[in-house]
């Protein structure tokens, strides 16, 4: 039975890294040198704190739609109601012909319609007038195209209305009118793929023109080499390239990407606007099913009895039963820490799958001290008894969380399948839970509970068996 300083100061770290996680007042991650901007919060489900359910179903006239029509409709309707910024929204596939959208904290009809059937103008944009060097701060035009369309770009408020004009905040580079080289209508498809530079991740978006877009692309690219030309959606700027050759028949696109931002960027060129159309099935505003007080309650019965079992352990199991205690609270620190980082929705069926690995977590702990007590009853002395009380415990502990995040695999997957978002939150929440289990019972409890056993004294312990429960 040996102290093992490298897992107390992974304990330590975890411990403080979590409880400023999870401290109410946390001001979240702003760092300036990295580019890093991300708030640390609570984000909380329809049930918890109310706002909109809608039901969008599929309007195409003969045919069938296809499951990559429907996914890729999916994604651009999640990225768009996120874009929000006040909601973690749901978005979920159901059947073959159906989309469901939850927006938590948004109850107003008009705003939640208009994000989620936006039309989603792609445009390719000559940006020639700029040089080879695109300000950084460009990320927001308004253009000819958008100008038929909107009136004027998506939060771009152009002194003029009636001419289109880019806004760029803090950029010298303002009031200069932008023209629209081609609309996403020109594009057949895009893809992403590595970019085969061999150099670390980096990957590039693919194009391929149709017949139309291939005569206005071949002809302005061949004429404009060596200037950049922006892609933009709905009025953002997502990349502004530049044109390297004459581009005919198909194109890549080049950047710093990753994988994800290259397959964001693939679906944006692939679909700028719905691939299918959708109509209002239904649209219902959803209000708490708890109020504030039911909520305050629940909290207030949770911690209690939380604490409950903290001083059931201590005063059944003693000295094994604080190390326990100790571990218990690490959990729940890391527990609803991943629930801010993820984050993960809190609804109430999450919050049931959380406090169900809680109690998964204290079972662990009494298989292994009633195997302790066993073990010190048969005579081993008691760091031999400490060592195979883990040791015996430790496959029952494992055989019997894998097999439940195996269920909690399978009700996340048809929670995905039908639409059922509140089963995902409860197998995401409690298999989170029993992953964390797995370290908090048998690395966390045991090196806590061999530095209490080296602060009390083995023989201390081994003449006053009572403090160990036994």
């Amino acid at each position: 039975m040996k102290l093992n300083p490298f897992w107390l100061l992974v304990i330590a770290l975890i411990t403080a890294f979590t409880a400023w996680v999870v401290w109410p007042d946390n001001p979240g991650l702003h760092i300036d040198a990295l580019g890093l901007e991300r708030d640390i919060e609570v984000r909380q489900g329809l049930d918890l704190q109310g706002g909109s359910r809608v039901l969008l179903e599929a309007t195409i006239d003969g045919g069938d739609i296809s499951a990559e029509e429907l996914d890729a409709t999916r994604q651009i309707i999640e990225r768009r109601v996120n874009g929000l910024g006040v909601t973690e929204a749901v978005v979920q596939t159901q059947g073959t012909n159906r989309i469901i959208v939850e927006l938590p904290g948004v109850s107003d009809r008009d705003l939640a319609l208009s994000t989620i059937q936006g039309t989603g103008l792609l445009e390719f944009v000559n940006f020639s007038n700029l040089g080879a060097a695109v300000p950084s701060d460009t990320s927001c035009v308004a253009t000819t195209e958008q100008l038929v369309q909107f009136g004027e770009a998506p939060g771009c408020s152009p002194e003029d209305p009636a001419e289109p004009r880019r806004v760029a905040q803090n950029n010298p580079l303002t009031n200069q009118p932008y023209q629209t080289v081609m609309t996403g209508a020109g594009l057949a498809d895009a893809i992403a793929q590595p970019s085969g530079t061999g150099i670390g991740n980096q990957w590039a978006v693919a194009f391929t023109l149709n017949d139309e877009g291939n005569d206005i692309f071949a002809n302005y690219t061949g004429t404009n080499i060596g200037q950049p030309m922006a892609i933009v959606l709905d009025g953002e700027v997502l990349s502004a390239p530049v044109i390297n050759s004459r581009i005919s028949g198909q194109g890549t696109i080049t950047g710093n990407f990753t994988k994800a931002e290259a397959d964001a960027l693939a679906i944006q060129l692939r679909y700028g606007a719905l691939p299918i159309p959708l109509e209002v099935a239904a649209f219902d505003t959803v209000g708490p099913t708890l109020g504030q007080i039911s909520v305050e309650k629940s909290i207030e019965a949770g911690i209690f009895g939380v604490i409950t079992v903290l001083v059931f352990m201590v005063l059944y199991y003693r000295v094994p039963g604080v190390a326990a205690a100790l571990a218990l609270i690490l959990f729940g620190l890391i527990n609803f820490a991943t629930y801010k980082l993820i984050p993960v929705t809190l609804t109430l069926p999450a919050i049931t799958g959380f406090l169900i690995s809680i109690g998964t977590a204290v079972d662990g702990n009494i298989l292994i001290f009633e195997r302790m007590k066993e073990e010190i009853r048969a005579g081993n002395s008691l760091p031999r008894a400490i060592e195979l009380g883990f040791e015996r415990a430790w496959t029952a502990i494992r055989d019997s969380n894998l097999s439940t995040i195996t269920i909690c695999a399978i009700l996340y997957f048809f929670g995905s399948s039908f639409g059922a978002s509140t089963v995902q939150g409860f197998a995401i929440t409690l298999a989170l839970g029993l992953i964390f289990n797995l370290f908090t019972a048998i690395i966390v409890t045991q090196n806590l509970l061999i530095l209490l056993v080296k602060l009390f004294g083995t023989s201390t312990l081994t003449a006053r068996r009572w403090l160990l429960g036994v």
